[in-house]
């Protein structure tokens, strides 16, 4: 197997903020998938609204995206093993030539008029199985481009580039919307797919780190369950990341319900909400890569931060007061999910780490079908309460976090007491 083979370092030793980006084959990954994410989110932002045109209905934009997510949930765990087994870079080679397939299938028929309900939700039941794949695969190729001791370095860097996506991709899509046509949105994304297959062909297989891929055996999906429950590093966070994705991080569903109805607003206004949300987002991303952290500490005061973000947000009177408020809660946001990712990633052993990634992305993405129809069927009554739910689940996974906190401070007292307390073993005299 081609690549390098690591040298013996410690992921905590220091490191610059950006010594990631050294990394010829890392940079040319992340200038790709900051390119695909912008169109990403351009085409999100679009999906919202064409289902609103066609609908007017806050329960069918629930629905859209509880569709989108299903397979994400169901098929994930799976994934995650697929992982395990292959190529990494291949894999993301695949679907993202099959999600741009997509995306400019889903172009021409909003552009031609022949869009319907029906067609949306097939399609975002096909990016749904895509993404299942995609995602587990991208977080677990991170450290096959960087080694073990930049993986912090490097998971925040992709993520603060995740949340460039989500704060320039709206901006795209209002300005697409109100001059030339919502269809022209999903083209866009089509086409930044070329900026990930381009990075991904022109890399240099041999400055990766490979991971030793887990050859195909029975129960191997339940091994990574147990497995992940035997380390509070990697199980806390992604019950945390279960309670917040499934809740609180539906966006898709009640911001446009909350920028149409409740702040009566159009398209502009709920991409500003989702651009303040990104830009919240890219300013906790360089905190984070200028202040490293991982564990439960900054776990736990960035679910706090998040419950306070998004009770004032759920309050918030206005357009003009909703927005500094939302670039709070994305700044929480990206702080809660980047040290989370990075906390598993290191403490997962190499030969686990795709099924640990796909827990993480069940909890994250995979959570949204059922948090997406709960909250669709909130929103439809009043947006305000769907938002303040979201904030009793952040709320509720700061109080997980402190318990096992506790638990675990608990459990080293009593180890050192039981240390103190055994007598000496009496030296024999000759």
């Amino acid at each position: 197997m081609q690549g390098q083979i690591e040298t013996p370092a410690s992921p905590n030793d220091p490191v610059g903020s950006f010594a990631a980006l050294s990394v010829p084959n890392f940079r040319s990954f992340v200038i790709g998938q900051g390119i695909s994410l912008v169109g990403s989110w351009t085409e999100t932002v679009a999906q919202a609204i064409l289902v609103l045109h066609l609908t007017n209905s806050a329960r069918a934009v629930g629905f859209a995206t509880a569709a989108r997510y299903l397979p994400v949930l169901l098929l994930t765990p799976y994934a995650g093993l697929l992982v395990d087994r292959l190529s990494k870079r291949r894999i993301l080679i695949l679907t993202a030539s099959l999600l741009a397939l997509l995306s400019l299938a889903q172009a021409v028929l909003v552009l031609t008029g022949l869009i319907r309900m029906e067609i949306v939700y097939v399609v975002a039941l096909v990016f749904g199985c895509l993404s299942a794949l995609d995602n587990p695969a991208r977080q677990a190729f991170i450290p096959e481009m960087v080694g073990k001791r930049l993986i912090r370095n490097a998971v925040t860097i992709n993520s603060t580039m995740v949340n460039v996506g989500r704060a320039v991709g709206p901006l795209v899509a209002a300005l697409l919307i109100e001059t030339i046509g919502i269809g022209w949105c999903f083209l866009v994304n089509a086409a930044s797919f070329a900026a990930v297959l381009i990075a991904l062909a022109l890399m240099h297989p041999a400055a990766l780190f490979p991971v030793k891929r887990v050859a195909a055996m029975r129960g191997q999906l339940v091994q990574g369950f147990r497995y992940a429950l035997t380390v509070s590093e990697i199980i806390v966070p992604v019950t945390m990341m279960a309670l917040i994705g499934t809740f609180t991080y539906e966006f898709e569903v009640s911001l446009p319900i909350f920028a149409k109805g409740t702040l009566a607003g159009g398209p502009a206004a709920y991409s500003w909400l989702l651009g303040a949300f990104g830009a919240g987002s890219v300013v906790g991303g360089v905190y984070c890569m200028l202040r490293p952290e991982t564990g439960l500490p900054r776990l736990i005061r960035a679910s706090l931060l998040y419950a306070a973000g998004m009770t004032a947000v759920a309050c918030a009177p206005s357009q003009a007061v909703a927005v500094p408020l939302l670039f709070v809660v994305g700044l929480a946001s990206i702080t809660f999910i980047t040290t989370g990712n990075s906390t598993i990633q290191l403490a997962s052993a190499p030969e686990f780490r795709g099924r640990v990634t796909a827990l993480w992305s069940t909890a994250f993405v995979g959570s949204t079908p059922i948090g997406a129809s709960i909250i669709g069927l909130i929103d439809a009554a009043n947006p305000r309460w769907g938002l303040a739910v979201g904030a009793v689940a952040c709320a509720a996974a700061a109080m997980l976090g402190i318990g096992a906190t506790r638990r675990q401070m608990k459990a080293h007292r009593e180890q050192g007491e039981g240390t103190r307390c055994m007598k000496p073993v009496p030296r024999l005299e000759p």
